[in-house]
């Protein structure tokens, strides 16, 4: 539905920005969900976006800021003064607003804190203090409690006040006076219960809970095993620190699966999504993994000529081939792991980008974007090959032995066939997208096999050109 509200909705919304239509923006806010309204958001400039919420009260607005992404939010507060900076702070969820200046620099961070009431600073210096990849980095302190000896009646009154702070109140804790976990209690089972039981009688006693240093991963992983909508989080004497909510473990398990389908693709894990981790970073997280295989490869191109030096003592004509079958002989296995790879890692960059941003039943996605997205690829498949060709270069100039001109052959076949493997990649996810098929289909190692017969028709037309 992405694309659907950026068509639809986006032009009337630059319209009213155009004409200052104060009243529409704040309608816009007000009736349109604020996950959609965040996605559309996000196409504006920063002082757009302001203009837009300004219109909204600060509750509505505060909601609709937390679906923006990370990265926007932190480049959209450097912009805000101290008084509405605190505001919005006060008002956003803990686990959101520790996220949030978590991004921050340190000196910043500290200067947003001075701005917040000293019980909650305290709390967020102490959910900051966590290991980001604990149990105690997403969870929430916004829960509700309540102690076991009071009747059903009591609870619920208590509830009305708490409802407002707690992030959910379907669970209820029943802690005691040192604030051990004792218990909880489900909204459902309070709601049937007798006004007069007391809780202490119908909570339920065995409750599954995570130290605060536990793998955030196995938290999310036992949320979704019990279908549980929260789980409580405790420090090592029993006490109740806070809760993970379902929405925070589903953002677990989307970026372990984006993580672990980045490593597979041999790219190094993205802390933001690709259309906004900056070119030069796209260059470093795939150029390292690149060089690491070639490296490999060459290892391979070592072992063919050991053995073709063993079998025929070194010469070619021993085995009957000539120069040119030779020189393809040893370093086909480097130039089509140099395409393949290129090509594994663009396809898994933009199929995930797609399987995290689906897009409408009609799946076309915006051609401005393509195109951009489309020269990026290509300028970081240049940028690539080149890098790979100037090692390949020297390698086989001064490792093996190779002349210039065949040298050259090999590092102009580099550059040639990683070019091809980051477009292979980046148009084939993208054409099926457009098709309203699932990018996933061009999977892989289908991507490498198509590289691999492309590069071999390359190099032997390269190498006969340079050694002819």
């Amino acid at each position: 539905m992405q694309d659907a509200y950026q068509s639809l909705i986006l032009p009337d919304v630059q319209q009213m920005l155009q004409e200052e239509d104060l009243a529409g923006l704040a309608a816009f806010c007000k009736v349109v969900h604020p996950a959609a309204v965040a996605e559309i958001l996000e196409e504006l400039d920063d002082p757009q976006i302001w203009l837009i919420l300004d219109q909204a009260e600060l509750p509505l607005r505060v909601e609709i800021f937390e679906y923006i992404s990370l990265r926007r939010q932190t480049l959209l507060v450097e912009t805000l003064d101290s008084t509405r900076l605190s505001n919005l702070l006060e008002w956003m969820s803990a686990d959101d607003r520790v996220d949030l200046l978590s991004e921050m620099s340190e000196g910043h961070r500290e200067e947003v804190l001075r701005l917040i009431a000293r019980a909650e600073r305290n709390d967020i210096r102490k959910l900051l203090s966590y290991d980001e990849d604990s149990a105690g980095s997403i969870m929430t302190t916004e829960y509700a409690s309540l102690p076991a000896n009071i009747t059903v009646r009591d609870a619920l009154a208590q509830l009305r006040q708490q409802a407002p702070n707690s992030e959910t109140i379907y669970y209820v804790y029943i802690l005691n006076e040192e604030r051990r976990l004792e218990g909880f209690i489900s909204l459902r089972e309070l709601i049937l219960a007798k006004p007069e039981t007391r809780l202490s009688d119908i909570m339920q006693r065995d409750v599954i809970r995570f130290r605060v240093s536990e793998q955030r991963e196995v938290v999310a992983q036992e949320l979704a095993r019990y279908n549980f909508i929260a789980l409580p989080i405790v420090d090592e004497n029993d006490r109740l620190v806070g809760i993970v909510t379902h929405d925070d473990a589903l953002d677990v398990v989307q970026e372990e699966a984006t993580e672990d389908a980045y490593l597979q693709g041999a790219v190094a894990p993205l802390r933001d999504t690709y259309e906004e981790t900056p070119f030069l970073t796209i260059l470093w997280k795939r150029g390292i993994w690149l060089l690491f295989l070639s490296i490999v490869a060459l290892m391979n191109a070592h072992v063919i000529d050991h053995y073709r030096q063993s079998t025929g003592g070194g010469e070619p004509i021993a085995l009957g081939l000539s120069g040119l079958t030779t020189l393809i002989l040893l370093f086909l296995p480097l130039v089509m792991a140099s395409g393949g790879n290129a090509g594994s890692q663009s396809a898994t960059l933009f199929i995930r980008m797609f399987a995290l941003q689906p897009t409408d039943t009609k799946g076309s996605p915006d051609d401005s974007i393509s195109r951009a997205l489309i020269m990026r690829e290509f300028f970081i498949g240049l940028c690539l090959g080149v890098a790979l060709a100037s090692l390949d270069f020297c390698v086989a100039w001064l490792w093996f032995g190779r002349t210039v001109n065949e040298s050259a052959a090999i590092a102009t076949t580099v550059v040639a066939v990683v070019i091809l493997g980051t477009s292979a990649g980046t148009l084939l996810p993208l054409m099926l997208r457009r098709l309203g098929m699932d990018p996933a289909i061009m999977s892989n190692p289908l991507i490498a096999a198509m590289v691999d017969v492309l590069g071999v028709v390359i190099f032997y037309e390269i190498a006969t050109l340079f050694l002819s």
